[in-house]
């Protein structure tokens, strides 16, 4: 399903013409469910995000949501750029 979300979606962006350059995703990805209770607080989260990400990296509260959820995770496969080569 998520493959399919992120080939329409670079798709889409790239007949758009969103970007000056060509748009692609990084090569894996990352799903979570979010309780409806929740809905208000994600959706705070991701308006306030681009602020956020001056105080944290995506990369640190990626892994911080790890974590606190305790969901098990081999670090050289969570980014790219750290099991390339």
């Amino acid at each position: 399903m998520l493959q399919h979300i992120k080939g329409n979606s670079s798709k889409w962006v790239n007949e758009q013409k969103v970007r000056q350059k060509r748009f692609e995703w990084q090569a894996g990805y990352g799903a979570f469910t979010v309780s409806q209770s929740q809905v208000p607080v994600v959706r705070g989260y991701i308006q306030q995000q681009e602020e956020h990400h001056k105080k944290q990296t995506f990369k640190d509260g990626f892994l911080a949501i790890l974590k606190r959820h305790e969901i098990e995770y081999d670090p050289k496969y969570v980014f790219e750029t750290e099991h390339t080569g």
